[in-house]
């Protein structure tokens, strides 16, 4: 029997109009354009205002609706939605489920999936195993995110960082080896108290004392936070290039989650790769969490080729972290 893959065969993307660009920011807080665009790479940031459209959900859509008219996909045909993300629009009711009654996927199930920065990475994974199994033909995975609904715009060590966004890809089963090839997740619990957001779950019920202290907004102990990315994310790339025996030359992109400039730099350095062989677009975006991934892959589908080698690698709040190994499927 033809052993069943799991490919990306579509993507699409989304990005708010409105942009915050560093200057803007240094009328709120105090910074500079120089200082953050040396340790972060990040320029600009695109925030989703009201006038425009609200919540995570409205992002999600438009990048799936742009994935299935470019695919010319029938909504129906889609076995199942997941939306992965940091920032559903509400704490109860799933935002996939929204999103595929909205996009018209009326025969899918569908839910969330949260890994905070590693939620796409992570829901490459689940949509791939349902692909694999046989029991699904089209799975819709979306990253998507409205960080600046949780961002507090006074706090400098956060603000500066993170922007909204939205991305999709649909996976398919494919026979002639292509998607995705292998996977090493990670997780650690323990470093939730380094990057997080106090109130709001069951922990710390939101409270007028909790909105008055400001405990609904993210909050990061930078330097540890950077250690353990840059160590995690070159550690977990490195370690599938060498289980798959891929040598620099056999890797054509690094696509790695858009926290910091230069913890991306550091892991390419550690897989040896030159730095035009990695994705990047977060002098644009900044980080937009579940959404720089497939962000990256909406940008950037027109310079990947069909049979390219793909390595994946994130790392987020939890801490989770991981790295894919994907052969991109069309061209």
């Amino acid at each position: 029997m033809t052993k069943i893959t799991a490919a990306i065969t579509a993507v699409g993307g989304y990005v708010p109009k409105f942009v915050l660009t560093n200057k803007m920011l240094e009328g709120m807080v105090e910074t500079n354009d120089e200082w953050i665009v040396s340790r972060t790479g990040i320029k600009e940031r695109r925030i989703l205002k009201p006038e425009e459209g609200e919540g995570t959900s409205y992002m999600a859509i438009k990048a799936a609706n742009e994935l299935i008219e470019k695919r010319d996909l029938d909504p129906a045909e889609i076995d199942l939605v997941i939306v992965a993300t940091a920032t559903p629009d509400n704490m109860v009711a799933s935002t996939a489920a929204f999103v595929a009654a909205k996009i018209g996927a009326k025969n899918a199930f569908a839910y969330d999936l949260l890994a905070a920065c590693s939620s796409f990475l992570f829901g490459m994974s689940t949509a791939a195993s349902y692909i694999q199994s046989g029991r699904y033909k089209k799975v819709l995975l979306i990253g998507a995110d409205k960080m600046s609904s949780i961002i507090d715009y006074t706090d400098r060590t956060t603000c500066i960082i993170f922007g909204d966004g939205a991305g999709a890809a649909l996976f398919e089963p494919n026979e002639e080896g292509l998607g995705l090839q292998d996977e090493y997740l990670r997780s650690d619990g323990n470093g939730r108290q380094f990057l997080g957001m106090d109130a709001g779950g069951s922990i710390m019920p939101a409270t007028e004392e909790t909105v008055k202290n400001r405990k609904h907004y993210i909050y990061q102990d930078g330097r540890t936070v950077f250690k353990f990315a840059v160590s995690n994310m070159a550690d977990v790339a490195e370690k599938i290039m060498q289980r798959n025996n891929l040598q620099e030359s056999d890797v054509a992109w690094l696509v790695p989650h858009q926290a910091n400039k230069r913890i991306i730099d550091a892991t390419a350095n550690r897989m040896g790769l030159d730095s035009s062989k990695v994705l990047m677009n977060i002098h644009r975006y900044g980080n937009t969490t579940s959404a720089t991934l497939p962000l990256l892959l909406a940008d950037f589908e027109g310079q990947l080729k069909k049979g390219d080698n793909l390595v994946f690698a994130a790392f987020g709040g939890g801490f989770t972290w991981g790295s894919i190994y994907l052969k991109w499927a069309y061209n």
